[in-house]
């Protein structure tokens, strides 16, 4: 049977809204990501799953926290969830990171899978890192579904594993912030379900695109 897995991109923060890459950055929620995050919560609260994920990251605790209060699930962090980790580059301008590290910011924009960000990683590190973890999700609920609120780059890799899209082939899918995105692993197989679920957030709206934030 394998394991259906939930997963919600973080609400929208300031810096989404800014352009401000954001990296590991302690970053919370803005008003509207605590609008997203109060209706993905309600959304799920009429589902029925057995566990609840979260990157330990303060913008996806916020957002698992606010499905925890609608859902009764107590939070699990697990920091494999965690976004790319881009090292120099965070808290930054994609102006500011040109002028002053404009290597790495050239790897940040041209998406090289292998090259590392310095003090960071490379986006193959991160899927490692993220598919793992989302595999061992699964594991340990066999049969079961879990929800799992992660970051825009997670999702990206996750689309990536179920669908067989080489990390160097550009991007031409949406990751929404508060979306539902929905996979089913069995061993070593992915299935995509569903993708880009917001009919939640009609009348608050949601961030498609992402890069690296």
């Amino acid at each position: 049977m394998g394991t259906v897995l939930i997963v919600v991109r973080h609400g929208e923060t300031a810096w989404n809204a800014d352009g401000r890459i954001q990296g590991h950055r302690p970053v919370g929620l803005n008003a509207r990501g605590r609008r997203q995050a109060g209706a993905v919560a309600a959304r799920l609260s009429e589902m029925t799953f057995d566990a609840l994920y979260s990157s330990d990251l303060d913008r996806a605790m916020q957002t698992a926290d606010a499905i925890a209060g609608a859902t009764g699930r107590e939070v699990i962090p697990d920091a494999r969830l965690r976004e790319w980790d881009l090292g120099v580059l965070a808290g930054l301008t994609a102006g500011e990171a040109e002028d002053r590290y404009p290597d790495a910011y050239g790897i940040y924009r041209r998406r090289l899978p292998d090259a590392v960000i310095p003090e960071g990683e490379s986006i193959r590190q991160r899927y490692a890192r993220t598919t793992q973890g989302l595999e061992a999700v699964a594991r340990r609920h066999d049969g079961g579904c879990a929800v799992v609120v992660t970051h825009g780059g997670p999702l990206d890799d996750f689309y990536r594993r179920a669908n067989g899209i080489p990390l160097e082939t550009a991007r031409d899918f949406e990751l929404f912030n508060a979306g539902l995105n929905t996979f089913r692993i069995a061993g070593e197989a992915w299935a995509l379900v569903r993708w880009g679920d917001i009919d939640h957030l009609r009348g608050i709206g949601s961030m498609g695109d992402w890069e690296g934030r």
